[in-house]
């Protein structure tokens, strides 16, 4: 197990040797405090567009759906009449110049894993910048639209924004809620307080911590046909190699097994880059992966290999509530 997975493994079940890291957690806490209020003050400048912008972040180092979730706004705002775009840092991306417009048929080497799997399933105008004000600007410049949705950038704070959404893995909640590199916390728990909502990710109901969130599988598509087949084509009880290069895999790995498939689990790190070796397993068996490692495995793919597509389902409640929201934004 690598040092990073180790740490990670330490945050959520505890280990005593983060003791010695809690002086550069108080490090930590003091510089990514400092950071918010100089832009809260206005003593560093934060660019404000001239449409309402809605940041999808999180809190803990490592995945927590947002990807869903911002593909269920694009369309949840679409149905509404919206003209969306979204902006994304592009972790992992290599592009020829910043900012860059993603568009489908890029290579996920150049345009980043998260937002080309973004374009090619909503078709969405994304630009990507690790400088997310920049993007917005970028974006506008091209696009006439309503709202624009920043993937992440919970703490890009030179961007403002006017909603802030937060998702939490339900299952794995907030660890030993203690700042990095003590704890998986990239601010402290209060900065929850000063969010407009949070989301928690496989969530049984609404509760006082947030809206229920849930990931439903919804089919299998092949990587190199692109053929579309039920959940129901593989048999219960199929043995299948799993394939997850993303923040948390064992949730991948948990919902195969909760479809009653019996997952043979390979876990990369997350924004891993794949060659036709890495994906070489033996027993020969059909092969499972998340659309996020899709993007970056079609031009080697095999005729048995296939991606499970997932669909973001937010509570009611938050559907009012957010509808809400736009209406206030909005005002038609």
């Amino acid at each position: 197990m690598a040092f990073a997975e180790r740490l990670a493994a330490a945050w959520y079940a505890g280990h005593p040797a983060l003791l010695l890291l809690r002086p550069l957690e108080a490090l930590y806490r003091r510089v990514v405090v400092r950071k918010r209020a100089d832009y809260l003050a206005g003593s560093k400048p934060a660019y404000r567009a001239p449409v309402p912008v809605i940041v999808v972040g999180n809190i803990t180092v490592g995945g927590t759906g947002k990807t869903p979730m911002i593909l269920w706004l694009i369309e949840h705002c679409r149905a509404r009449g919206l003209r969306v775009g979204v902006v994304s840092r592009g972790y992992g991306a290599t592009p020829p110049r910043l900012p860059w417009r993603v568009r489908a048929g890029q290579a996920a080497s150049e345009a980043g894993d998260e937002p080309l799997m973004i374009v090619e399933r909503s078709g969405v105008p994304l630009m990507i910048d690790p400088d997310r004000a920049r993007a917005v600007q970028a974006l506008l410049a091209e696009e006439p639209l309503d709202l624009i949705l920043s993937d992440d950038g919970l703490q890009h704070y030179r961007l403002a924004r006017d909603l802030e959404l937060v998702l939490i893995d339900a299952a794995r909640g907030l660890g030993n809620r203690r700042c990095l590199p003590a704890g998986p916390l990239r601010e402290p728990l209060e900065r929850l307080d000063a969010v407009d909502a949070c989301l928690l990710n496989g969530g049984a109901a609404d509760s006082a911590q947030g809206f229920a969130f849930n990931l439903q599988p919804a089919a299998l598509v092949n990587l190199a046909s692109g053929e579309r087949r039920p959940l129901d084509s593989l048999p219960p009880g199929q043995a299948v190699h799993a394939v997850a290069g993303i923040g948390n895999p064992q949730r991948f790995f948990a919902t195969l097994e909760a479809l009653h498939w019996r997952p043979v689990p390979h876990a990369f790190a997350d924004h891993a880059a794949y060659g036709p070796e890495d994906l070489r397993f033996t027993p020969a068996l059909p092969l499972l992966m998340t659309e996020k490692d899709a993007v970056k495995c079609r031009a080697f793919a095999a005729a048995d290999w296939w991606y499970l597509a997932v669909d973001g389902l937010p509570s009611p409640a938050f559907v009012a509530w957010f509808d809400a929201q736009l209406a206030r934004l909005l005002p038609r």
